[in-house]
């Protein structure tokens, strides 16, 4: 029997232009005589929307932009949980959120979920809300144990209050350069780049446009080096690939306009810092609870060590985005990567039937 399968995408967040072209590639790669497609929108303003079963791939991303009246509640998802529901349709067999960022990738829409008792593609409620605030991501790390550059995290209310000691926290604890980011937040959107006071206070307003939190990062001379992790309990590990920007760092334009960065894979790195790497990727996907997939990213200095950047629980997912690259040139080729995430989800959830909630 085919697998009844519904692609959640778009979604209230400022990467809802990434997350259609996510959507738009999965389709494109699903294999028609073993699944049922099932779009389900999630538009600029949060609305729920789902169109007709797919009997063929899309060819543009307007397609997949539903506007009619076929709103509908996320309760809808799992009709046999409410009486008096006289919705006909089966329910679907997994659901696989392509969300990224707020409202979609931080553990909102994977709580309704589990709610719902959906099979679902990808991280759990944990792991999703701790992996989208990079602030409490690098508390995980560091009780882990994982070495990590230093960093300082404020919240608006307090900058707003002492700007002025906020920014000579910065420049005691960290010096310049250093890098400020939105704590919530993905696809490198409202990063700066800081190399002195003005930039630093123009960097925090910059940031808090896209969050209520920043974190400020030390800057370190490091290659950026990154893996992919693939699994449940027994997370596997891909090869290892390089982003070399051609601009100053990685950011949104470089990463989804310009085109102006490299990606290497394999990165050209010896087995003893592949293994650290790898080491250290599975051990954080563990600190979380990860599970399906996740990207860690890290800093890779001159003398050979690695330092954790951070962890994505929803990595860019087109056939030209790291995560899928990298286990392409691992042997795992995207159809084969979407398959093994639906029937990684399809386990989870069987675990977690056997657990027993009365006593």
């Amino acid at each position: 029997m085919k697998t009844k399968l519904g692609l959640l995408y778009g979604g209230k967040s400022a990467e809802h232009k990434v997350s259609m072209q996510t959507a738009m590639a999965v389709i494109r790669a699903l294999d028609l005589e073993k699944f049922e497609i099932h779009p389900i929108y999630i538009n600029e303003e949060g609305k729920w929307i789902k169109g007709a079963q797919l009997q063929a791939p899309v060819e543009n991303v307007k397609e997949l932009e539903f506007t009619g009246g076929n709103e509908l509640s996320p309760l809808s998802l799992a009709p046999a949980l409410f009486e008096g529901n006289k919705q006909e349709q089966a329910p679907l067999d997994v659901i696989f959120p392509l969300l990224h960022g707020p409202n979609g990738e931080d553990g909102t829409v994977q709580g309704l979920l589990e709610l719902l008792n959906l099979p679902y593609a990808g991280n759990g409620v944990l792991a999703s809300a701790a992996g989208m605030d990079k602030v409490m991501m690098k508390n995980v790390f560091a009780q882990a144990g994982l070495a990590q550059v230093n960093y300082v995290a404020f919240i608006k209310s307090e900058w707003q209050k002492e700007k002025e000691a906020a920014y000579a926290k910065v420049e005691e604890a960290l010096g310049y350069p250093c890098f400020v980011k939105p704590a919530n937040l993905g696809s490198s959107v409202g990063i700066s780049k800081c190399r002195n006071r003005a930039e630093l206070e123009t960097a925090f307003a910059e940031a808090f446009q896209f969050d209520r939190k920043v974190i400020i990062e030390e800057g370190v001379t490091a290659r950026e080096i990154e893996v992919g992790i693939l699994g449940n309990d027994e997370p596997e590990c891909s090869i290892a690939g390089e982003i070399v920007p051609k601009k100053d760092f990685y950011d949104y334009k470089a990463k989804y306009e310009d085109g102006e960065t490299a990606l290497i894979i394999p990165a050209e790195i010896t087995e003893d810092e592949y293994k650290q790497i790898k080491a250290m990727a599975i051990q954080a996907f563990k600190a979380l609870d990860c599970s399906g997939l996740v990207r860690a990213d890290f800093f890779l200095t001159k003398d050979g060590r690695a330092l954790i950047n951070e962890v994505n629980t929803m990595p860019g997912f087109t056939p030209f985005s790291m995560f899928p690259l990298l286990w392409k040139h691992t042997g795992v080729e995207y159809p084969q990567l979407i398959e093994r995430l639906v029937n990684l989800a399809k386990e989870r959830h069987n675990e977690k039937q056997q657990i027993k909630y009365t006593f």
